[in-house]
């Protein structure tokens, strides 16, 4: 490894990562690189990395921004495959330094150099000792240095080394640190799926400010690594979201929001999620499915535990009748022998009681998580507890976590107790829910592996023209399979009401005009109407300077938004309540495009009014298997669409029996390709 801008002078940053290479044991060849000095902290320096004994395997390029150029040159030259930049001075201080940024990475790229940088603080490869950073973490006078699973990559450096400490000092070991720093060649998801393949890889870990790639994001989650992201910014994009059109709704922070769920990565909401998440990962046992026991001898912490399951996508599963029956006679009459499984604080003067039951609870096949709620217990007995947890969990190989709700003076040992059975804990029931749930997305989630939805033949690539009228989009859209109500344009008072007669008598008359995409604001919608009066309401729509369209009125029904459009992630398809709903209670679910078999459930799955769908004071239910085939084939026509365009069907009507696409608006952005 190459240190260039590496240096003895006390305090300096470049002296840094010699000193700490040397002092925890480096495992390779350290080569100082300084023109100025034959020797730096005992060992040979070189002029330049030429000059240095190769080959190098990693570079560390510590000096001022404008001699960063001519290190990477030096680096190219040598043969480095890969450097990092620790320096400052590029993007991050305007256009000036954005162009010498543009210009190390052009150089590095023509000669095969990869970068991690610029304006970060460095890696560290805890297994090997690899210390290519000048983080003050590892000034400190005792490190733990045990190597572990745990990946942690962070494009801020000093919050992702601060991570990094504070999982240290939990007691979690991480494998690896990196810092991307500006993630001008390198991203930190790159990072991170490189890390995903190393075999002693349990779990990855990472602080995002930055909209990652997603193809390396869907090759992350095919990885079956459990992930965990907290990523800035959520408040601001939030704000964003006023309109009730698709395109405002769909903001990118939303859409990430969606892409996470969609591959099964989990948002953390700040550093001790974070981190309690990797408590998760780094556990030896991976859950079937998201079905979870909870074994408690405090029946506080039982219900505490059912209510946060309630929130998470898990379920309190209701147990084998054989397993209740078995636990009825194991558990007293004064506890509870239904999940919750409330053995109460019996187990202090019989311990046999948390063996039996989590024996009987392990067994059954409707459980594939196990979380274990104890309070205020002291000295051995927790101890015992701890062996029964660790047992179970080895035995029948089903995660266990643990929520240990009491403080640590009772039982000193017990968090390395669990530890070292492999056992996470938390001190709060809530906590560990949140932790088995990211476990559970981890497991189950990978939606970048399942089979996309297919397009219709002939389908696949049918794009509308810029100008698209509604009766065009909605041949488009019937052609791929989305329902749309019968009708045709019109173009007289005459074929008004013979068209009107054709669907029943009864009609909705809509004003087709070019570049009128609220109709209904503009008094370009009738409703209700009759053979009767279809010619004078022809006259009156026909004066807004277009021709009508005439179609069945549909009945009743609940009413969505449901609308595609392209972001810098991909194309985006979003999912809500419509009417006057969307705005108000902002309740929209997004995936990217292509959705995959589970995905348009999903979605409904968490909107908040998805009960309207299932039929409220005598209103019979919607047909939810309609919508569901409605959005996976709208996935289907347009997700090889190409940028610059927002596609939005408002209102869609789901009905008893069916649903159907009641209007429909296509736009282009300014300069995107029609």
């Amino acid at each position: 490894m190459a240190v260039i801008g590496a240096t003895e002078r006390p305090g300096a940053l470049g002296r840094k990562p010699v000193d700490y290479l040397l002092r925890y044991g480096y495992e390779g060849r350290i080569l100082p690189v300084n023109p100025k000095s034959p020797q730096i902290l005992g060992l040979p320096a070189y002029r330049s990395v030429r000059e240095a004994p190769g080959p190098v395997g990693l570079a560390l390029i510590m000096v001022s921004a404008e001699r960063v150029p001519a290190a990477v040159d030096d680096c190219v030259a040598a043969g480095v495959p890969v450097a990092i930049i620790a320096s400052s001075g590029f993007a991050e201080t305007g256009a000036e330094g954005a162009a010498l940024q543009a210009e190390v990475v052009a150089r590095a790229r023509a000669g095969g150099l990869r970068l991690i940088g610029p304006n970060c603080i460095g890696a560290v490869g805890f297994h090997h000792r690899v210390l290519a950073t000048f983080s003050p973490l590892f000034m400190a006078e005792s490190v733990p240095f045990e190597p572990g699973g745990l990946a942690v990559v962070s494009q801020s450096g000093a919050l992702g080394f601060g991570v990094a400490s504070l999982a240290l000092e939990r007691g979690l070991r991480p494998g690896w640190v990196v810092s991307t720093g500006s993630d001008a060649d390198v991203t930190a998801i790159e990072v991170l799926r490189a890390l995903a393949e190393e075999p002693g890889c349990t779990g990855l870990l990472a602080y995002l400010e930055t909209v990652p790639d997603v193809t390396a994001l869907r090759e992350l989650a095919a990885s079956g690594k459990p992930v965990a992201l907290l990523k800035s910014g959520r408040s601001a994009a939030g704000s964003r979201a006023a309109a009730s059109h698709t395109g405002a709704l769909a903001t990118d922070d939303r859409v990430l929001d969606g892409a996470l769920r969609q591959y099964g990565i989990t948002r953390a909401t700040d550093v001790d999620d974070l981190l309690d998440m990797g408590r998760a990962f780094s556990g030896p046992h991976r859950p079937r499915g998201r079905r979870v026991a909870v074994v408690t001898t405090s029946g506080g912490s039982g219900i505490l535990a059912a209510d946060a399951i309630a929130e998470q996508d898990l379920e309190l599963t209701p147990l084998a009748d054989e397993t209740r029956r078995q636990l009825a006679e194991i558990v007293p009459p004064f506890g509870s022998a239904e999940n919750p499984i409330d053995i109460t604080a019996t187990v202090l003067s019989d311990p046999s009681l948390l063996d039996r039951s989590l024996d009987t609870v392990a067994r059954d096949d409707t459980v594939d998580m196990i979380i274990g709620c104890f309070c205020v217990m002291a000295g051995a007995d927790v101890d015992k507890a701890v062996r029964s947890f660790g047992r179970v969990a080895e035995q029948y190989g089903k995660p266990v976590l643990v929520a240990r709700t009491g403080a640590d003076f009772l039982a000193p040992d017990a968090p390395a107790q669990l530890r070292a059975a492999g056992l996470p804990e938390y001190p709060s029931p809530a906590r560990a829910v949140r932790a088995a749930a990211a476990l559970a997305r981890a497991a189950s989630g990978a939606g970048a592996t399942r089979p996309p939805v297919v397009a219709p033949p002939g389908t696949q690539h049918a794009v509308p023209a810029s100008d698209a009228t509604e009766p065009q989009l909605k041949r488009l859209l019937a052609a791929a399979g989305l329902p749309v109500p019968p009708g045709r344009e019109v173009s007289d008072a005459a074929e008004a009401t013979a068209a009107v007669a054709e669907l029943g008598g009864v009609a909705v008359l809509k004003a087709v005009v070019p570049g009128l995409l609220h109709k209904t604001e503009a008094g370009g919608v009738a409703v209700g109407v009759t053979t009767g009066e279809a010619a004078e309401v022809f006259a009156r729509l026909a004066a807004l300077g277009g021709t009508v369209l005439v179609e069945r009125q549909a009945p009743d029904g609940v009413e969505l938004i449901v609308g595609v459009r392209s972001t810098p992630l991909g194309n985006v398809l979003t999912v809500g309540l419509g009417g006057i709903f969307t705005e108000a209670l902002d309740d929209v679910a997004c995936r990217l495009l292509p959705l995959r078999e589970g995905d348009a459930a999903a979605m409904l799955g968490e909107l908040r009014g998805a009960r309207l769908l299932e039929g409220l004071r005598g209103r019979p239910a919607a047909d939810t298997a309609a919508l569901l085939r409605v959005l996976d084939s709208l996935s289907a026509l347009t997700t090889d669409w190409p940028t610059g365009f927002e596609l939005d069907l408002n209102p869609v009507r789901v009905l008893s029996d069916g649903a159907v696409v009641l209007d429909a608006a296509y736009t282009l952005s300014k300069g995107a390709a029609a």
